[in-house]
């Protein structure tokens, strides 16, 4: 039992030495913990002062920026008021010099109005003194005065006209030629517009970009398979193929139409398909020559002829499609043939083999006509046509009766009108433009362009327009038509002056 308690007792002075132990090391770690917070609530502190001074600098800044703004608005303000005041100023002191040169102006005007009328009276009463002198009027003066004139203007007119005729023939050939060459330039360029260019029309303009491909390589590979140059410009909805050779025109467009129906272009494709198309026309072009063949009944063709004749369906010549002209050609010379107990098979044979020589790719220094008959021969075809074909423009000796008349039958198949014209749009715009022009003169009543644009009627009204005014009239009209229009051969210009009196009677 004493043990028991002895242990008790020894255990409880552990308990307080290790409870002595507990309360210092608490102690301790309240001072740590006291010591650590006031260290963290100065580094807080610090942080708020240093966050302080940074907004208070920022702030300072933009209080400093906009000083600056607000000072050199300022300065614009007043440079403006500097410039404003300024103008004030120099307005006012033209408005004093406009007073004192109006008022200068109004004195002269009057000073040359009091001179006006004194003329006047001076020049009556000279008039009164010549009058008494001479014994005239002044108007029986002028009519004298003007006869002579006139008589002398007539002598002086006619042996300017003399020496103009005689200056005129001397140079009649050199200035023929001249009008020649200017006829030939100028119509020239429309038939090369519209013998070289094809109209490829589209949806949309984005279908521009897709043909145009990234960098430009789409286009590029259908101009190198195509061989024709493709434009693409701000023209709305429209493409232009343009090229000298009528059938790659026409793959190229063909080629178009079925990429862009497809949707897929690139060009590995674009070769495909224009190889595609190549094939097709070829086949279209030697099925249209056998057709054509069989409608008007000429057998045993060689097969490069037939393919030639398939060929002509893509050119044209001045406007006229030259398979067309070939046909009509044929069948005028079996009709002449016919009538002059000729072989007509034959003259029709001749007549559409006669331009061939025009779709051939080769030896393209020789005129058509001989190169249609090298061909001909070629072909085995017999003398008389092949000498039909080279004769038909006198470029060789014609040896049978079957040559003129293809010769005859040619030019008539090209002469008919309507066989060779411009495009019925330009045509058209031509005509018009020809009367706008001519109504922009004053007096001009109504314009009619007749004979297809080769002469403009213009009526003017008699009550304003004189017979020496239509003269003059006539004359501008001429000049402004040949300085602003494109016009084959020669316009004739007839103004019509007439007075009418109309009354019914009832």
């Amino acid at each position: 039992m004493i043990g028991i308690i002895a242990l008790l007792i020894g255990s409880l002075g552990t308990w307080l030495v290790y409870g002595k132990v507990l309360k210092s090391q608490s102690h301790k770690i309240l001072r740590e913990a006291e010591s650590e917070a006031e260290v963290l609530r100065k580094d807080k502190i610090l942080q708020a002062k240093e966050k302080f001074l940074q907004l208070k600098s920022d702030h300072e800044k933009e209080i400093n920026n906009r000083n600056g703004k607000l000072l050199i608005v300022e300065n614009k303000l007043k440079q403006r008021e500097a410039v404003f005041s300024q103008k004030q100023e120099e307005l006012a002191r033209k408005r004093k010099e406009t007073d004192l040169v109006r008022e200068n102006l109004d004195s002269q005007l009057s000073l040359v109005e009091r001179k006006e009328q004194e003329l006047d009276r001076a020049q009556k009463q000279h008039l009164d003194q010549l009058e008494a002198i001479s014994g005239l009027t002044a108007e029986e003066a002028k009519n004298q005065l003007i006869e002579s004139l006139k008589a002398e203007a007539k002598t002086e007119a006619m042996s300017y006209i003399n020496d103009i005729m005689d200056e005129a023939k001397i140079n009649a050939n050199k200035e023929s030629k001249r009008i020649v060459l200017q006829t030939i330039q100028r119509v020239a360029t429309e038939n090369a517009i519209e013998n070289s260019v094809t109209i490829f029309h589209i949806d949309s303009d984005e279908i521009k970009g897709r043909i145009i491909g990234r960098e430009g390589r789409n286009i590029r590979a259908l101009e190198a398979a195509t061989g024709i140059e493709i434009i693409v410009d701000d023209t709305p909805e429209a493409i232009v193929l343009s090229g000298f050779d009528p059938m790659r025109r026409e793959i190229a467009r063909l080629a178009l139409h079925q990429l862009v129906t497809d949707g897929r272009i690139h060009p590995a494709r674009i070769e495909e398909v224009v190889n595609k198309v190549r094939n097709q026309v070829e086949e279209e072009m030697i099925e249209t020559g056998k057709r054509t063949t069989i409608d008007l009944g000429v057998h045993g063709l060689h097969p490069e002829l037939i393919k030639l004749i398939g060929k002509m369906k893509y050119r044209s010549s001045y406007g006229q499609n030259l398979l067309q002209h070939s046909r009509e050609t044929a069948n005028l010379c079996a009709v002449m043939a016919s009538e002059l107990g000729l072989n007509a098979k034959r003259a029709k044979r001749a007549g559409l083999l006669h331009d061939i020589g025009k779709v051939s790719d080769e030896d393209p220094e020789l005129p058509h006509a001989i190169l249609g008959m090298k061909l001909a021969e070629k072909y085995k075809e017999k003398p008389d046509i092949c000498n039909a074909i080279g004769a038909h423009h006198d470029e060789v000796e014609m040896t049978t009766m079957i040559a003129p008349i293809v010769q005859v039958c040619d030019a008539i198949s090209g002469a008919r009108p309507g066989a060779r014209r411009e495009v019925v749009d330009s045509y058209i715009k031509r005509l018009k433009d020809l009367e706008t022009l001519a109504l922009n003169y004053p007096g001009v009543l109504k314009t009619y362009a007749i004979q297809a644009g080769r002469e403009l009627r213009v009526i003017v009204g008699s009550e304003k327009v004189s017979d020496k005014d239509a003269e003059t009239l006539s004359y501008e009209i001429a000049k402004k038509i040949q300085t602003e229009m494109t016009y084959p051969g020669q316009v004739k210009i007839t103004v019509i002056r007439e007075t009418r009196a109309v009354n019914y009677a009832k």
